[in-house]
């Protein structure tokens, strides 16, 4: 299989990490939004899975549900279709991380609205992960690798410095999961090089 795009992007390492915690043998082809043209992405925008087959899948939520098909263990959701629900609605609350910047005069004021809606969320999460029953739980889920990667991306952009303050559950979530070793193999490109056409399956 050959994942197309950047770990600069949270999703992308989202679905790397997924393929490597179920060892699933994968080549990242690094690109960008920008040069994605609309025969690989019909969404434009990265992460793009290719699978054995040749065909192409989209949006990281739905790459990821492909991928636990694909390969059942380790399960990173739960049997019961409920509980799936409630790690899939934890998941879904890392896309609070997600900043994409335009050049715009009211980019600032949209800055400021962003962050105030971050620290929204991260309050949530906070919550989430000090209860540990859908996030932050034992095994791993869908959710603890969608937020860890969103804290990751906070961190390397430093868009919010400050997010650990008062926040010791997601703290002590995020360095577990860091120590991981499909976490460390998948550093953003400001920590680590960039990987292009290279089998992650076959690093040390």
């Amino acid at each position: 299989m050959k994942l197309v795009g950047s770990y600069s992007c949270p999703f992308v390492r989202k679905i790397s990490v997924i393929l490597l915690e179920k060892d699933l043998p994968f080549t990242l082809v690094h690109a960008v939004d920008s040069t994605l043209s609309t025969a690989i992405s019909p969404l434009g925008c990265a992460p793009v899975l290719i699978d054995a087959q040749g065909e192409t899948h989209c949006h990281p939520s739905l790459i990821a549900d492909y991928l636990e098909w694909l390969q059942p263990e380790p399960a990173l959701l739960p049997a019961d279709a409920r509980d799936a629900l409630r790690v899939k609605e934890w998941a879904a609350l890392a896309l609070v991380g997600e900043c994409r910047r335009g050049a715009d005069d009211q980019q600032e004021q949209r800055l400021w609205q962003y962050r105030a809606h971050l620290h929204s969320g991260l309050n949530a999460l906070e919550q989430g992960a000090a209860e540990s029953r859908w996030l932050n739980a034992t095994p791993l889920s869908q959710a603890d690798i969608a937020v860890a990667c969103m804290l990751g991306f906070i961190n390397v952009r430093r868009i919010m410095p400050n997010w650990c303050v008062d926040r010791p559950a997601l703290v002590a979530m995020a360095e577990r999961l860091f120590s991981r070793q499909s976490f460390a193999r998948t550093l953003p490109p400001t920590t680590a090089g960039l990987y292009s056409d290279e089998t992650l399956a076959t690093r040390v």
